[in-house]
Formats: C-alpha cells, sequence, structure tokens
C-alpha cells in the first residue's frame, strides 16, 4: 500500500500563498482521502503494484477510471509538494535558457502560465513540460489527469487549479493565487533536475514506492 510522503517543508512554511490552515487540509485530508481510496482500491485480490506510475499506466489501459483518478491524484499531489520550495529562488543555466527560447523571459512563462491557469474552467492542473529535446510547453489536464498519459513529456512544475488548493486563502481569486504562487513558490532547483532528465541526464521524479505497514510514520 502507498503511503503519504513526508512534506519537505512545515505546515506554515508556504505562507503566506498557502497558508498552514489550508495547507493542513489540503495535504491531510483531500490528499490523504485520496490515498486512502486508492489504498482501499489496491486491496483488492491480485494486485500488488510495484510503483504508482505502473498502477495509473494500467488502470489508463484497462479504462478503470475509478482507480485512475484516485492514482492520478494521489501522484500529482506528491509531485505538487515536491515541485514548490519555501526558499525564492530563479532558474538558471540551461532550463533558464530554454525559458528564454520558449518564452522570451520568467515574465512571458508566469504570464504563459497564470493565464491558462485563470482559462481552465473547473478543476485541474497546469503543467510546465518539456519533451525529448528540451522544448517547453505549459498545458492544463482537467480533474485528476496528469502528464504520465502525454508521451514525450516531463513534467518539470505543476500547480492544482481545485477550488480546495486556494479558496481558504484567496477565495474564488484562482489568478490571484496564481500570481502569488508563480513569484514564490516554484522549485526551481527540482524544475531544472527534471529538465536535465527531459534532456537525457538522469531519471525524472517517480512516487514514492508502496510500504508494508501503511500505519508507519509518512515516508521521506
Amino acid at each position: 500500500m502507498f503511503a503519504l510522503p513526508s512534506l519537505p517543508y512545515r505546515y506554515d512554511g508556504l505562507a503566506p500563498v498557502i497558508s498552514e490552515r489550508s495547507l493542513r487540509l489540503h495535504y491531510d485530508t483531500h490528499h490523504g482521502g485520496c490515498l486512502e481510496a486508492l489504498n482501499a482500491l489496491l486491496a483488492a485480490p491480485g494486485r500488488s503494484p510495484r510503483e504508482l506510475e505502473e498502477v495509473i499506466a494500467e488502470a489508463s489501459q484497462a479504462g478503470e477510471r475509478q482507480l485512475l483518478n484516485c492514482a492520478a491524484q494521489v501522484w500529482n499531489h506528491s509531485f505538487f509538494w515536491a515541485a514548490m520550495s519555501t526558499r525564492v529562488r530563479s532558474p538558471k543555466g540551461a532550463l533558464a535558457l530554454a525559458i528564454a527560447m520558449a518564452f522570451g523571459d520568467l515574465a512571458g512563462l508566469k504570464s504563459a502560465f497564470v493565464s491558462e491557469s485563470a482559462a481552465h474552467f473547473g478543476p485541474g492542473w497546469i503543467w510546465l513540460v518539456a519533451n525529448e529535446i528540451g522544448c517547453l510547453r505549459v498545458f492544463v489536464t482537467r480533474d485528476g489527469d496528469n502528464t504520465l498519459r502525454e508521451a514525450g513529456f516531463v513534467p518539470l512544475l505543476a500547480c492544482d487549479l481545485w477550488e480546495h488548493a486556494y479558496y481558504l486563502d484567496h477565495e474564488h481569486d484562482r489568478r490571484a493565487f496564481l500570481d502569488a504562487w508563480f513569484d514564490a513558490l516554484p522549485n526551481w532547483d527540482f524544475a531544472a533536475r527534471q529538465y536535465a532528465t527531459a534532456c537525457g541526464r538522469g531519471e525524472p521524479w517517480r512516487h514514492p514506492a508502496p510500504v508494508d505497514d501503511v500505519t508507519k510514520a509518512k515516508v521521506a
């Protein structure tokens, strides 16, 4: 069964963009609830997944929509926590050059990222991705879907567009949330490592493997 990956920061570490109250609700209740539902589905006889990416791929191929939704939402949230940082930094090196090629500069990327997010109707996720030749793109997936079913893309950053991600702190103003989020919370070091894997150097981020006892402490 899968366990919640430990947050790489304190509950109040992302404030004021994401308050402690909001993060506790999002991580413990929403992410935790998706995880419980996923583990319940995987408790069926004959299921012994080795990795969450495998569950998502097999559920997609088999048309198991409930399992796919739960598994993808667990994966998305775990990636989301890893793709944020408490330290404000800027992209550097090869990633900075790729941003300049695709969007003109970081301001251009922010404009595309926030505009795509604000224009999306309903829940979903916004992604910055790179293809195998290092070209960047911003796009939105609906509901709990993610980039794993988009062949040839490696995700660099993601932000949750479901209302539970921002309503307590920003009410209905998704654009204000994304605007503040982009300025303060992206983990550009993480994004740079993901970008390197898209270009053939190293392995991309993967969800922590199942554990034998989900009653143990959250996994690192």
